[in-house]
């Protein structure tokens, strides 16, 4: 059985899609996927054994320009490749116009996505030959899982599902010396967690003995780090990294503290011990999922007083913080035993 994946963005998205290719490789032993996705995330779906050819796209740069897209053969190529063959099935994951209409409305094969009651955009139902209700409130990881059952028509198991990357990083992981990774970007203010709070978790780490990584993106984000990094000789600031070696440090880390942002996910579905901080976001249907994730809310704690931006954390100290890191992590390899 061969199966094209429709699900492009984001990258959280992407990651919560991959238990369902662990539940439909165990029915049907043998299946195969092709997935369709955007170009700045097409590293995370070779991660997983059972995709053969990742077929990038452009979506969010061809919009911008649509008669270039056109005159340059751009989008001509992505066509040819993408109807070089048959489907068994075409699963739109994403449940959005524009990936009905650019993606499964133009590959060969029976498509199947959400009815117009499931989907994130109604509209995109009418270009499915096959529509399938899963409800809204289920996890996105859950969602995406009873998609697929319904469509390849077999029963899922009600244990937490299987990202099945980890095995990707276990060969060559850095074990020499235990570490922690701070995630501290992510795109809204109102998702940041304090700075003058990251700086004091940062102390209490590095007084417990840890050694800490701070990944970036952005040359805003590295300036914050940087930032964080100075008089806490604990403390690296790392190079910029393709998604792939990023990866291979959360699976090498200890344990993870992060806002919510994509990094986050993919910790999960490593494995990696994370605790993750939310403010304005609700971590109900698309928090942390998987294995050692606990999900901090900041409305859970009362209201300190303190005079802190953004303010919505302001309840959510490093001492309630570190109180849950500490307990992940002195069940795990801590430096000082």
């Amino acid at each position: 059985m061969k199966v094209l994946i429709v699900k492009t963005s984001s990258m959280g998205d992407i990651i919560h899609t991959l238990p369902a290719l662990t539940d439909a490789t165990k029915a049907h032993p043998g299946i195969r996927f092709d997935w369709v996705v955007e170009e700045g995330f097409s590293e995370i779906p070779k991660w997983h054994a059972s995709v053969d050819k990742v077929i990038p796209v452009a979506i969010r740069r061809w919009r911008k320009n649509i008669f270039k897209t056109f005159k340059n053969g751009e989008w001509s190529a992505y066509k040819k490749e993408l109807q070089q063959q048959n489907y068994d099935a075409i699963i739109d994951a994403q449940g959005l116009l524009k990936s009905a209409v650019l993606v499964s409305k133009v590959a060969k094969g029976p498509r199947y996505g959400l009815d117009k009651h499931s989907a994130k955009e109604p509209l995109a139902a009418r270009f499915y030959d096959h529509t399938i209700s899963v409800s809204k409130e289920l996890h996105a990881v859950e969602r995406v899982r009873q998609l697929f059952a319904s469509a390849l028509n077999y029963s899922i198991s009600e244990e937490i599902g299987d990202f099945a990357i980890k095995q990707h990083f276990s060969i060559n992981l850095d074990k020499s010396e235990p570490y922690l990774v701070f995630q501290h970007s992510t795109t809204r203010f109102d998702k940041h967690w304090p700075e003058a709070y990251w700086i004091t978790l940062i102390r209490k780490a590095g007084e417990a003995g840890w050694k800490i990584k701070l990944p970036w993106g952005s040359a805003k984000e590295k300036e914050r780090a940087e930032r964080f990094a100075k008089n806490a000789p604990h403390v690296e600031v790392l190079p910029k990294l393709p998604l792939s070696e990023i990866a291979h440090v959360l699976a090498s880390a200890t344990a993870c503290v992060s806002v919510d942002t994509g990094l986050s996910h993919l910790a999960a579905a490593l494995d990696t011990p994370n605790v993750i901080l939310f403010g304005s976001t609700d971590p109900g249907l698309v928090g942390g999922y998987g294995k050692n994730q606990q999900c901090l809310e900041a409305k859970d704690y009362p209201n300190t007083g303190a005079q802190i931006e953004p303010a919505i954390f302001a309840s959510l100290t490093p001492e309630i913080v570190w109180d849950h890191l500490d307990k992940f992590i002195c069940t795990k390899s801590h430096p000082e035993t």
